[in-house]
């Protein structure tokens, strides 16, 4: 009898996997990879027709668009990575100043790569995607660089870029990439291969959030480093924090059948974060509001302890290799 149950349980384990796949790619990964497309549409829209920095509707149709990149942001492979999309799409960190450097020269030489999306797209991935268009937007800098005509130019080439980049993704998960892990033939042999790259995207996500998103900023109690914090510019370094949380427990909803002790955990990070006034992370070189911050990230270190103890071993799968572990 105990063979026939573990028998019963090998084969049952496929099915669970192929299940889950299925509603991570419906629910989750296609709907974001559509917003994504969507909103960047309406960011190259709205800065075809209005392009001054401090214009309301165009910053607003920005952060529109970011969000919906922070929330799949987590989902690097396949569509993402090819010709380095989710790099053109976001370029950060940005440990050299690149992207400050690279809009400068082509601001200052009135370059005509700028003029137009096709011809953009071969321009350096730091003079592209949200965070260049972050500088455009509310660097005093770059606002204030002559000319006005061509950082206008700049603004809505840039956008024009971004909603290509999205609209090329979408498309790739939409027409074929989705396939290969509902049905797993080559790219992945096996259910269980499908679900551990869902299970990495997870686990990678979390620890982006809580090495970089958080732990740039930071950096150490005798040398905090609040100018290395994501998109300060803009105010939206802890707004990332709570959409890609956000996202990744809605992914991990998925992976984990409704895991209560996963969830929970998510749940605490994220009300924590909640009651953090102090959108830029500016507050970190000050021992108190730094501490909230702190309590943040071990909230997301806690997270990322249950879904490596309990729901890795649960899905039978580890995170394996991914870029943020270095050479």
């Amino acid at each position: 009898m105990k063979q026939l149950i573990a028998t019963l349980a090998l084969v049952c384990l496929p099915l669970t996997g192929a299940a889950q796949t299925a509603d991570i790619v419906a629910q989750h990964i296609l709907p974001g990879f559509d917003r994504l497309a969507q909103r960047s549409a309406v960011l190259a829209e709205t800065a075809a027709t209005d392009c001054i920095p401090t214009s309301p509707p165009l910053r607003a149709a920005y952060h529109d668009a970011f969000d919906a990149w922070v929330a799949v942001s987590h989902l690097r492979f396949g569509p993402t990575e090819v010709d380095d999309r989710a790099f053109a799409l976001a370029f950060w960190p940005d440990s050299r100043g690149a992207t400050p450097k690279a809009l400068s020269a082509l601001i200052r030489d009135e370059d005509d790569i700028a003029a137009s999306a096709a011809a953009y797209a071969d321009m350096s991935i730091a003079a592209r995607g949200f965070y260049a268009m972050e500088f455009l937007l509310y660097d005093d800098a770059i606002t204030s660089m002559d000319s006005d005509t061509y950082r206008c130019q700049l603004v809505q080439t840039v956008a024009a870029d971004i909603a290509a980049v999205a609209a090329a993704v979408d498309a790739d998960w939409n027409d074929g990439y989705a396939d290969r892990l509902l049905s797993p033939s080559d790219t992945y042999r096996t259910n269980a291969e499908a679900v551990q790259e869902l299970f990495k995207a997870l686990t990678t996500g979390l620890q982006f959030t809580s090495e970089t998103r958080l732990g740039r900023p930071l950096g150490t109690f005798d040398k905090p480093r609040p100018l290395r914090a994501e998109a300060r510019r803009s105010e939206r370094s802890a707004r990332h924090v709570l959409i890609s949380l956000t996202a990744l427990r809605d992914l991990a909803r998925l992976l984990s059948e409704n895991d209560a002790a996963l969830l929970d955990a998510f749940d605490r990070a994220l009300a924590r974060l909640e009651v953090l006034d102090d959108p830029a992370f500016a507050g970190v070189d000050a021992p108190q509001s730094r501490l909230h911050v702190e309590i943040i990230q071990q909230a997301v270190d806690d997270i990322r302890a249950v879904a490596a103890t309990e729901l890795g071993p649960r899905l039978g799968v580890a995170s394996g290799f991914n870029a943020l572990d270095g050479d």
